[in-house]
């Protein structure tokens, strides 16, 4: 059998995986849009609204996706696999077995601080992403206020309560959801595009750059926010064994990635 034959039988189930990966893996990184540009925008008190600004914003934002993730985890973290697995610990036993014992201390401390901002990362975020969801009923019918932190709570509890089912129910009962969203962001995204295509500009790192000397005051701050646009990021990495490399690539760079810049 050909290369290419392999590669066409594949296709198939790596796309199925790729929809599983889509409820799995970029759940949390997919969620930032409800939450990432207003903290930019918040951030240090309150950035200025003229196009410079929310272009260097914007232009940070399209820079932290496409080197964070697109250049560090799709192109160079996931081929540091380890028998197949990802994760923080994976990587510290990879190390363990590759280098050195005499810096088995310091890879085994930095292993170990590595999962704790992971763990850290797996508590704030789930608790972070629903409730910035719910607040949006806010916006629609500002009466709803009182029922955001009961209505977050029940969707965490229920969360929970179904992970015990395992990542394949996850993958399948998500899946197809945040394709769903992750369409709507892309077609709001070109709404927005479409009403002012001067937006375009921030794909240019000029914006990036230039925004820093000039809001220097909060600029630290902001660019802290703009990580916000990233989280979720290692979830790439961690969930490498439940899917593997190649669904976990396709669902990035035929969905989420463009879905995301579009927004």
């Amino acid at each position: 059998m050909s290369e290419s034959q392999v590669v066409s039988s594949r296709s198939p189930r790596d796309f199925a995986v790729a929809l599983g990966a889509l409820g799995v893996v970029f759940g949390d990184i997919g969620t930032s849009p409800l939450y990432a540009l207003r903290a930019c925008l918040t951030a240090g008190g309150s950035v200025s609204t003229d196009a410079p600004a929310v272009l260097g914003v914007l232009s940070l934002v399209f820079w932290a996706l496409g080197l964070t993730i697109t250049a560090k985890y799709l192109m160079i973290v996931l081929r540091t696999d380890n028998r197949g697995e990802g994760g923080v610990l994976a990587l510290t036993a990879l190390a363990l077995s590759e280098g050195p014992w005499q810096r088995a201390t310091v890879v085994t401390l930095l292993g170990l601080a590595g999962c704790a901002l992971f763990y850290g990362d797996g508590i704030i975020t789930p608790a972070v992403t629903v409730l910035s969801a719910i607040e949006g009923l806010e916006v629609v019918a500002p009466q709803l206020e009182r029922i955001v932190i009961p209505v977050s709570i029940a969707i965490l509890l229920a969360l929970f309560v179904l992970q015990k089912r395992g990542t394949g129910t996850l993958g399948k009962l998500f899946g197809p959801v945040m394709l769903i969203w992750f369409l709507t962001l892309g077609l709001l995204g070109v709404h927005g595009i479409v009403a002012n295509p001067g937006v375009l500009a921030a794909m240019s790192p000029h914006y990036a750059v230039a925004f820093i000397p000039s809001h220097s005051a909060v600029a630290l701050l902001v660019v802290g926010a703009v990580f916000l646009a990233v989280t979720g990021g290692e979830a790439l990495y961690a969930d490498l064994g439940h899917f593997g490399v190649r669904p976990i690539r396709i669902a990035w760079f035929f969905v989420a990635w463009p879905a995301l810049v579009l927004n």
